[in-house]
């Protein structure tokens, strides 16, 4: 192989798996020849500091990332939309959220959302990501379901071809308990209305030892794939995330992996649609509330150990789920980009606005135009090619 070449030295670094002892070598040589990763494997992977053994880690990721999906770099041209932060949940890591009436707290009206909806046209935008706070008064005629579903009704009867990418995990459980309905049937009111596939956000980490500091009142695990599935029996895709660089460790950063994989898995054999993407992103704590922040011991995310857990989950994730993107918001453009080298393959999208994020203090911005994510691209001398939210290319990249 190709790696086996350029790899330079041998690292003495093992795991021991069952009477079977592992090294970096051993794993990501298997790997490149096509065989699946372990969590095991992963975390050995994980645990690794010296400079020669990461270096690898990131050849191979980036090797398996060519030969899983080429060279092209994809984007999508996109706006975040954050219709409110009013939200009845306290998660210890946001700084976006507020209570109705405090300073700060917002809710957007019909009009203002088609406004948003119509900039974003207006600059060539093929979807709206649409997400917010739990709000117990945001309901129509009594109903929570009937709120969303006109929500995204103003939307698509003005723009039918803009795609809704809306409403997480999170956010269907909210409405199915508002209104006593089963997940199933709020997903397929939200599809018959017009939103096209579901963000995989409120993952965080799919650990409920992790879950009861970073998020108590959240879904549970098993509800959050539980949901997500439901969605891909029902013909929505999703995407699927990581909040990463807080509390958990190694072996829970793992596990997660390995659920997303699971899950993945089921749904290319058994659903219609599946996981489009996987996204990592790192905890910011400059806003967060204090308990959080004083425990974690840090503002923004350390670029390295980004890197490092980028490359495993291609290398673990990549075989099931093809794309890869990192969080320019989260990291800045400048790491998004680097990160392109540890095995990611999207930059993401132009968002226009970012809220949640920016209200935590990253740094990165809050909108790229198509240019500097194009540009970004080249800066790696490869090829940049607009998408739309099921990857499917927009336009070649002979004429980006």
């Amino acid at each position: 192989m190709l790696f086996v070449t350029i790899r330079k030295s041998s690292f003495d670094e093992t795991v021991m798996t069952g009477t079977v002892t592992r090294t970096v070598d051993a794993i990501l040589d298997a790997v490149l020849s096509g065989q699946e990763m372990t969590e095991t494997d992963g975390v050995l992977l994980l645990q690794q500091t010296a400079p020669g053994a990461i270096a690898a880690i990131r050849a191979a990721a980036d090797q398996l990332r060519q030969q899983q999906v080429g060279e092209t770099v994809t984007y999508v041209i996109n706006r975040n939309i954050n219709y409110t932060n009013i939200c009845e949940q306290h998660c210890s890591f946001c700084a976006f959220r507020r209570d109705e009436g405090e300073v700060g707290a917002y809710w957007l009206n019909e009009a203002a959302i088609l406004e948003k909806a119509t900039e974003a046209v207006q600059t060539g935008a093929t979807e709206i990501c649409m997400q917010g706070g739990l709000n117990p008064k945001a309901k129509l005629h009594g109903r929570s379901l009937d709120y969303y579903v006109r929500l995204v009704r103003t939307i698509k009867a003005q723009f039918p071809d803009l795609h809704l990418h809306a409403f997480s995990p999170q956010e269907v459980q909210f409405i199915a308990r508002e209104d006593h309905l089963s997940y199933a049937a709020v997903i397929a009111a939200l599809q018959e209305a017009g939103v096209g596939s579901m963000p995989g956000t409120a993952a965080e980490v799919l650990d409920d030892e992790v879950r009861k500091i970073l998020c108590p009142e959240k879904i549970n695990t098993a509800t959050w794939l539980e949901i997500v599935n439901t969605a891909h029996q029902l013909g929505m895709p999703s995407t699927s995330t990581m909040l990463c660089g807080h509390i958990e460790t190694p072996v829970q950063q793992m596990r997660h992996l390995g659920l997303v994989r699971s899950l993945q898995k089921h749904s290319l054999e058994h659903h219609a649609a599946h996981i489009t993407e996987f996204i990592l992103l790192p905890f910011i704590g400059q806003e967060a509330p204090k308990p959080l922040r004083r425990r974690v011991g840090r503002d923004q995310p350390v670029l390295s150990d980004c890197l490092l857990l980028t490359a495993v989950a291609r290398l673990f994730l990549g075989s099931v789920i093809p794309n890869h993107q990192p969080s320019w918001v989260k990291l800045g453009l400048a790491g998004a980009t680097t990160a392109l080298t540890w095995g990611c393959n999207d930059l993401g999208g132009t968002l226009m606005e970012e809220h949640i994020t920016t209200m935590a203090g990253a740094q990165g911005g809050t909108s790229k135009t198509p240019d500097e994510l194009r540009a970004a691209i080249r800066s790696l001398g490869r090829p940049p090619q607009q998408r739309d939210t099921l990857y499917n290319p927009i336009s070649s990249p002979a004429n980006e």
